[in-house]
């Protein structure tokens, strides 16, 4: 179960203004207006405090790590395996054998899904996605079914943007191989039930893969209460920088799957004939990592420990409610997306109006919003649509910027129509 941290704070209210002040980009106006930042589902903006420590370690620290005996690659290899420590601890995983550094969510998907096309998938097999899943995790799914001759098969999805989960025991069969399914939704906002999946899922001894790229930012996570058998995020999402991620993924899991890439870092002894390779996490880490990333990603951890989650949580529901109940009188606009449990956004059509016109509106009133079907293709077709205008919240956006987004929708779409 996802569940909060403990409040630092008797406050009811998140310091915002101290927040936002942490954030450089936030203070930049946009064709002449305060920058209000609502595409935060797909890249959020980053700290100063991310910032400062990936610039202090090319300053000042820059080495390669687990491979030299001199001062500077040893306080790299230790700033590099502390931020694997913090990962674990942040996520209540058991072991730091458990957490694997990756590009992002999409490279950690990848991974799993082309081990297990080489070491599980067999003709005939099944893998379980839903209808809502970003392609990241799809397409890896179709190329390892493609190759081992399995097939893929999707939870419906209804019309409010929750799944329909009355055929869950037929889904899952003597076939079904893995269940890979989205947290949080990044286009409707749904919180999925994650726990209700996994426990049926386990029943059969099917293991489960969660993509977490939308749940971390919003959310505390823990891998082992939710037990997940494989949990995959990225540092961008979650206020850290672009270009790193994690797999988390159970011991006996990451035992029995076969290396994803070859290289150097994660081998034991290399024979002409034969390679014997290294023990976890580092048979999953081929090459020079991301260091400065990885080491931004600790800097982002620690931010987001720090906050007041239970205040946190409190306002990104107070901002997500606001900005429905606002956008909700607009004549002609449809929400996309009214799960009973969802998170920070809001995606919405307009009739007769296209999201792109919308978004290059809001784009001349200083909001920036995200346009298109948000690499959720199949999700688009179900719905019958195109495209979305989707607003996303984060930690650092306000009341008057919902309000500020309902003015200038109106202004767009009375200017459009």
């Amino acid at each position: 179960m996802s569940t909060p941290a403990t409040s630092r704070t008797s406050s009811t209210a998140p310091p915002v203004a101290a927040i936002r002040a942490d954030f450089p980009l936030l203070q930049r106006t946009m064709h002449g207006q305060p920058l209000a930042f609502l595409d935060n589902a797909a890249s959020s903006q980053k700290p100063r405090q991310v910032i400062d420590a990936i610039s202090q370690y090319y300053q000042s620290e820059h080495a390669n790590v687990h491979r030299g005996v001199y001062e500077i690659s040893a306080a790299a290899t230790e700033a590099f395996e502390a931020t694997r420590e913090a990962t674990r601890r942040y996520i209540g995983a058991a072991s730091t054998k458990e957490i694997i550094f990756t590009k992002g969510t999409t490279e950690s998907i990848n991974l799993v899904a082309s081990c297990f096309e080489r070491a599980i998938l067999k003709p005939g097999d099944e893998v379980l996605i839903s209808m809502m899943e970003h392609h990241s995790n799809i397409v890896p799914w179709q190329i390892a079914c493609e190759q081992a001759g399995a097939h893929i098969r999707a939870i419906p999805v209804d019309s409010a943007g929750e799944l329909v989960l009355d055929d869950l025991d037929t889904l899952l069969n003597e076939r079904t191989r893995i269940v890979a399914l989205v947290h949080v939704s990044n286009t409707l906002g749904t919180i999925n039930p994650v726990e209700r999946i996994i426990a049926a899922a386990h029943a059969r001894n099917i293991p489960v893969l969660l993509d977490g790229a939308q749940a971390m930012p919003h959310m505390r996570v823990d891998v082992q209460a939710l037990d997940v058998d494989f949990y995959a995020f990225s540092a961008h999402k979650m206020y850290g920088p672009t270009g790193v991620g994690v797999l988390y993924g159970k011991e006996d899991w990451l035992d029995r799957l076969p290396p994803y890439q070859g290289g150097g870092e994660m081998i034991r002894e290399v024979r002409i004939d034969k390679t014997e390779y290294n023990e976890l996490p580092f048979k999953f880490e081929a090459g020079t990592p991301n260091i400065a990333g990885v080491i931004g990603l600790h800097a982002a951890i620690s931010y987001l420990e720090a906050l007041p989650w239970e205040v946190v949580e409190q306002h990104e529901a107070q901002i997500l409610g606001h900005a429905t109940e606002l956008l909700n009188q607009v004549s002609g606009l449809r929400i996309v997306g009214t799960a009973g449990q969802k998170t920070s956004v809001i995606s919405f059509t307009v009739d007769d109006v296209h999201p792109h016109d919308i978004g290059t509106l809001l784009d001349q009133q200083g909001i920036a919003v995200r346009t298109g079907h948000h690499c959720t293709e199949p999700l688009m077709r179900h719905f019958g649509i195109h495209g979305t205008v989707r607003a996303s919240f984060g930690i650092y956006n306000t009341i008057e910027e919902t309000e500020r987004l309902y003015t200038a929708v109106n202004k767009a779409v009375n200017m459009l129509r």
